[in-house]
């Protein structure tokens, strides 16, 4: 097991950089350094040499990959991709571009988006996984059916939809918790009850439609025929036996969400008003700022190649196969 994770680490090395490397190219497509500037200095009378003067500041003035001025290897260091992409990997994440310290920001940011995303995730799997197991509990009934048929149409309703109506019922109408804004300790619950609620019930037509989909399969199998012959209950095997043996595809779909947790939601943290680093994301993209936007793919991408692999170190504790 400790060789197979120190190859799963080796191989995430060229993939970070990778990463890197296309978050690089892609923004740089699109923006060139003077249009960063103009955007940070502003659009309306900006001179030449008030855009070369920012560059110089913030190292924008070098060459992008490869610098033909200068000899041996400054002509890789001295250059854009070196000073703001190849750092990220040692975790330096360094200055916006409006000065400001992207790792003291992240460290911020970091506790409302966990504050947003854990019970989100947390609630949301204990109500999908219950439901996916009522609906296989009641199996080719109606109330099968027309749980499948409300997940189908839970799921073709925008989020957008959702976040609205919920601002508007329960935050205009009824006047039950704020609309948006964020504040420090215990009174941190009237602001996420609310977003939380509506990230549940936005889930769950996916989420049941999916869990359900692997408690059937699994219900199908002969150890489930096995176990009802020997008399157990069909609460008893659902519960124990099926939940059990369906954990497998249930990790797998959770290390996507892992990310989240830390990155935070884009759109929630953006319509409720919340300083997590969804927002901070956001608002680096609308100001066109390369560095956040650097740091936070790249910490998006570690999340992710992490949460692989903790994914398939629990894989163990599940499924005796792989352990022999």
């Amino acid at each position: 097991m400790l060789a197979y994770i120190i190859r799963r680490v080796l191989y995430a090395i060229p993939v970070l950089i990778g990463v890197n490397l296309i978050t690089f190219l892609l923004f740089f497509v699109v923006n060139t350094p003077d249009d960063i500037a103009r955007m940070q200095l502003g659009f309306k009378r900006v001179t030449p040499e008030a855009i070369q003067t920012w560059k110089a500041t913030h190292g924008y003035d070098l060459p992008y990959i490869y610098n033909e001025q200068v000899d041996g290897l400054d002509s890789l260091t001295e250059t854009l991709f070196f000073q703001k992409s190849v750092k990220v990997i040692a975790f330096d994440f360094g200055h916006s571009d409006s000065g400001r310290s992207i790792s003291s920001d992240i460290l911020e940011r970091m506790g409302p988006s966990l504050a947003l995303a854990v019970p989100t995730l947390i609630v949301g799997m204990l109500v999908n996984i219950t439901f996916g197991l009522l609906l296989v509990f009641f199996r080719s009934t109606a109330i099968d059916w027309g749980g499948v048929v409300l997940c189908v149409v839970l799921m073709s309703i925008s989020p957008l939809f959702y976040i609205i109506a919920g601002q508007y019922v329960a935050g205009k109408l009824m006047n039950l918790v704020p609309i948006s804004g964020f504040d420090a300790g215990w009174d941190m619950g009237k602001f996420l009850v609310l977003p939380v609620i509506i990230g549940v019930v936005g889930g769950i037509g996916s989420g049941t439609r999916w869990y359900r989909t692997i408690f059937m399969e699994e219900y199908g199998k002969d150890y489930v025929r096995t176990a009802r012959a020997k008399g157990l209950s069909d609460l008893r095997i659902l519960f124990v036996h099926v939940l059990k043996n369906g954990m497998i595809p249930i990790l797998t779909g959770v290390v996507v969400l892992l990310p989240l947790l830390f990155m935070g939601s884009l759109i929630m943290e953006s319509f409720f008003g919340i300083p997590g680093l969804g927002s901070y994301t956001i608002e680096a993209i609308n100001n066109q700022d390369f560095a956040i936007v650097r740091a936070m793919v790249f910490l998006g991408s570690v999340l992710y190649i992490v949460g692989l692999l903790l994914t398939d170190i629990s894989y163990t504790l599940f499924d005796p196969r792989i352990r022999l």
